[in-house]
């Protein structure tokens, strides 16, 4: 004869009436601050780059690293995240992360090369935790609304790089200290967020447990088994990955192309702020319409077909096709990026599964990102043109519509 337990009370939180009502709002903000530093302070070093290599006298492959090193580490140190969160809980690892960031930035302005890179390395892995952390905890708190939230915490991210690509200039010029005081100053964007997650950390320790007869879903927190192994997890990876290197890879030389086929400097500054300023709208809206989709093969395909129709353009006229172009990528790489993260949220069913999927293509998407701005470079020089890197962007852009229409089914890690 069979016999069976009584079911045991679960211990569930119960939050005061006040607090229910206030930590949506608090939450938010909290999520908004931290977003806006997660690619402020790799935006805002940008137009410093020359400014840098003249004060430490550094090649130009040693002033590449200034922007390469940071995405390196982002992609080897997102696979630790994930033990770090069932370690210390999310709301912790989060806060930890935003002040390792504001060190990283103050580290990063310190005179001396050693402190320069040791900074990159610090601000890569702290944006590293918190690329990971954040589709988790966007999984946890919002279940019914994760890819809105994903869509609005990836425009917020890119806000605040385009923000910190234009000031960064004005802030050097106001503030009268170089380079240094320009960069340094966003330790303080750092510190605000800090602040205003500080009230999840207190929330996440006063929670009161209380017994309850509701079941504990067992897969609630339950950990992906073989994900490493999985087909849908290395279609989302490379999805994921191939998105970022063309990102990256025309971040480092969209401007220096338009420039070489004849374009005003200036000019050719203006289009790629412009075409980062578009990047805004596909990252806002692109996850909101997957969040209304049942399948996404479609809408993945369609942003892997504009990036290689902008890329198209930029090769065959660079010049007056330039604004074209920039429209085209913009769109189409803001909604690639919003896609990405938005499948990490879609394709799991809890928080812990998201936090795995994200450690797993957020390491392989940014370990491939990071070859592709070297890699362009590198094949540039070899060739004498931007023909052949361009036309391998093309090739690329395919292979992610191949990988998006496999990360697009309706399955659930």
């Amino acid at each position: 004869m069979a016999v069976t337990r009584a079911q045991q009370p679960v211990l569930t939180p119960v939050l005061p009436t006040r607090d229910r009502l206030a930590r949506p709002a608090l939450l938010l903000t909290g999520i908004l601050l931290v977003a806006l530093n997660m690619r402020a302070c790799l935006a805002a070093i940008s137009p410093m780059v020359g400014e840098i290599q003249h004060t430490f006298g550094l090649s130009s492959t040693a002033s590449g690293l200034i922007t390469t090193v940071p995405v390196l580490f982002q992609g080897l140190g997102a696979p630790l995240t994930p033990r770090l969160t069932r370690r210390f809980g999310t709301e912790r690892v989060v806060l930890g992360a935003v002040l390792v960031l504001g060190a990283g930035v103050l580290l990063r302005v310190l005179p001396s090369v050693a402190a320069l890179y040791a900074g990159c390395v610090v601000i890569g892995v702290a944006i590293a935790v918190l690329n990971v952390s954040m589709p988790g905890l966007v999984k946890r708190e919002f279940p019914d609304r994760a890819a809105t939230m994903t869509g609005v915490y990836s425009t917020t991210m890119l806000v605040g790089a385009t923000l910190a690509a234009g000031v960064s200039v004005p802030l050097e010029q106001a503030l009268g200290g170089g380079w240094r005081a320009s960069l340094g100053a966003w330790s303080v964007l750092a510190l605000i967020a800090a602040v205003a997650w500080l009230p999840q950390v207190l929330r996440a320790r006063a929670v009161r447990p209380q017994p309850t007869a509701a079941p504990a879903p067992a897969a609630a927190a339950r950990p992906i088994e073989g994900i490493w192994r999985s087909p849908l997890a290395w279609r989302i990876s490379l999805f994921m990955g191939i998105s970022s290197l063309l990102v990256y890879t025309l971040v480092a030389w969209m401007p220096t192309i338009l420039a070489d086929h004849g374009m005003d400097r200036g000019e050719a500054g203006l289009v790629f702020a412009y075409s980062n300023l578009v990047q805004v709208a596909g990252a806002f809206l692109v996850p909101l319409l997957a969040g209304r989709m049942t399948r996404q093969r479609g809408l993945a395909v369609t942003m892997a077909g504009l990036n290689a129709l902008g890329v198209t353009i930029l090769l065959v006229s660079p010049v007056p096709g330039a604004w074209v172009s920039a429209t085209i990528l913009g769109v189409a790489q803001g909604g690639s990026l919003g896609l990405a993260l938005a499948f990490i949220v879609l394709r799991t069913g809890s928080a812990a599964g998201a936090a795995q999927l994200g450690g797993m293509s957020q390491a392989v998407g940014y370990l491939v990102a990071a070859a592709g701005p070297v890699g362009a470079g590198a094949l540039h020089q070899a060739t004498g043109s931007w023909t052949t890197p361009l036309v391998l962007l093309l090739v690329l852009a395919g292979v992610a519509a191949v990988a998006g229409w496999g990360a697009g089914r309706d399955r659930t890690l």
